[in-house]
């Protein structure tokens, strides 16, 4: 069955927003998509830990409201918030950073279900730095991929290694999906209010990460 990776990058509806998150100013990355599935079965698809790995990677820990998780080899932290089968959020801690994601699921009309994420971080000196240096697609490269790798598994209903981080990203198929999604990231930078040059230098480094490629100096 075909499975077109770059029109998959397609499928995701990208922005960024200015939030606040626990009264304090705070930037939001956002991905959204729809998947062909009802809200339950999505809902299974992202919490339980017999799915998960089929599709993003291994958790370990306890996945329940005011547990705490770890993703092998990424990041960990704790549950904060759950509604099943609309919601859930935890606090994301990986290289002494900390920052937030927030999931949500809503009826889409025709059996579908739509996905938004949202991976929040705080207006600090460390997070500036790292947001000049590569813009949004620093984390949307990586959750389009994971948001793929989601639709694959609705799909077919099985796990699939043909997305594994080591081998595919760097493949011309992987660079490919890579660089469309920085572009479709740095497009959202520039509409959320980035000046244009500087988005595009973002993007680029961004790319250039993804792909293996010599960084733009």
């Amino acid at each position: 069955m075909s499975f077109d990776t770059v029109a998959q990058a397609a499928m995701v509806v990208r922005k960024v927003e200015d939030v606040r998150h626990e009264g304090q100013p705070a930037r939001a990355v956002v991905a959204s998509r729809d998947y062909p599935t009802d809200i339950a079965d999505l809902w299974n698809a992202i919490t339980e830990k017999d799915r998960i790995p089929r599709w993003f990677a291994p958790v370990d820990g306890d996945l329940f409201l005011g547990g705490k998780y770890q993703i092998k080899g990424n990041a960990g932290g704790t549950v904060t918030a759950c509604d099943p089968p609309r919601s859930f959020a935890l606090t994301w801690e990986f290289g002494g950073g900390v920052s937030w994601v927030e999931v949500e699921l809503a009826a889409a009309g025709g059996d579908r279900t739509r996905l938004t994420l949202r991976h929040i971080a705080p207006l600090d000196d460390k997070s500036e730095e790292f947001w000049d240096r590569f813009g949004p697609g620093a984390v949307g490269v990586g959750w389009d991929l994971s948001l793929m790798g989601l639709g694959r598994h609705i799909e077919t209903g099985e796990s699939d290694e043909r997305f594994a981080e080591e081998t595919w990203a760097l493949s011309d198929e992987g660079k490919a999906f890579a660089t469309w999604s920085s572009e479709a990231w740095t497009a959202a930078s520039i509409a959320y209010g980035t000046a244009e040059e500087a988005a595009n230098r973002a993007g680029a480094s961004t790319t250039a990460f993804y792909t293996g490629a010599a960084a733009p100096e």
